[in-house]
């Protein structure tokens, strides 16, 4: 099993939204970075897990454990005109970004913020790519140490 970090905006796609999904169960579209995608098409496989962080907001941080349970297949809104997504130089035939399905594993106890993460960015999550400097990917691989150590922060 691999683990990984997805990133979100809350007013665009929140755990609330998830939780009311089907299932519990939504396509995680829309990333539009070709090292995020390859990891979407590439490397993410079903039982995998995830953290579904929040960014661009007030106290960003990890919110919810979801789980992949869908493999990268092509991102459908890269083609419709009418989502804000589309990509006019995308092609159906030959698509050009993937996406995954997931499922909401459960909510957080309490959300577990950047500020406390880059606390402990020296000694157990060092190396962590979502505290690296100038890192802005969507989507991360989560070292199993560093995913068992913030788990524990709960």
């Amino acid at each position: 099993m691999h683990y990984w970090l997805m990133k979100t905006e809350p007013a665009s796609f929140s755990v609330e939204d998830l939780a009311a999904a089907p299932r519990r169960t939504t396509r995680w579209d829309g990333v539009r970075n070709y090292q995020a995608r390859n990891m979407l098409r590439d490397q993410m496989q079903r039982g995998d897990e995830a953290f579904l962080y929040y960014s661009s907001t007030d106290v960003p941080g990890i919110v919810a454990i979801m789980q992949i349970v869908k493999e990268g297949y092509p991102d459908v809104t890269a083609f419709d005109r009418k989502d804000h997504h589309y990509d006019p130089g995308s092609d159906p035939l030959n698509p050009r970004w993937f996406m995954v399905d997931v499922q909401l594993k459960r909510r957080l106890a309490r959300t577990i913020t950047l500020e406390e993460l880059r606390a402990h960015a020296r000694k157990e999550l060092r190396g962590m790519l979502l505290l690296r400097p100038g890192n802005r990917l969507s989507v991360t691989p989560v070292e199993a140490a560093h995913w068992k150590f913030i788990l524990s922060l709960e």
